[in-house]
């Protein structure tokens, strides 16, 4: 059974950082790009950042680029999300998503997803 646990996420001041991590357990996931989504209340959920299997590929949405990086330990099935200079319009809940074949930004190119991890900025 395929489980995808994220973690990390939690209150902090406009310009602070958090550092958002995702598991993937359950089967090999050799091949597997991953990429974060998040959702703010009462808007529809939106990506956020994307990473390829082997790393070599990443890609941003226009609002964190400069100020969120993604990266991944492949031995351990681990994303991570370093977000630095966060401000209040970053608060949403986000979620880990991974998924087979080409890289890709839009959530229904994914097949497993976590059940997100609060991130709430204060101003």
């Amino acid at each position: 059974q395929v489980q995808v646990v994220e973690s990390g996420g939690g209150l902090v001041h406009a310009g602070g950082s958090l550092t958002l991590s995702c598991a993937a357990t359950g089967r090999t996931f050799t091949t597997y790009r991953t990429a974060w989504f998040r959702q703010a209340p009462g808007k529809e959920r939106e990506f956020v950042s994307a990473i390829s299997w082997s790393g070599g590929s990443t890609d941003y949405t226009n609002s964190v680029k400069g100020r969120f990086t993604i990266s991944r330990d492949s031995a351990k099935n681990t994303v991570y999300l370093q977000m630095n200079s966060l401000k209040p319009e970053d608060t949403a809940v986000y979620y880990c998503a991974w998924g087979r074949g080409p890289f890709a930004t839009t959530s229904d190119e994914y097949s497993y997803w976590g059940q997100g991890t609060q991130v709430t900025v204060s101003s």
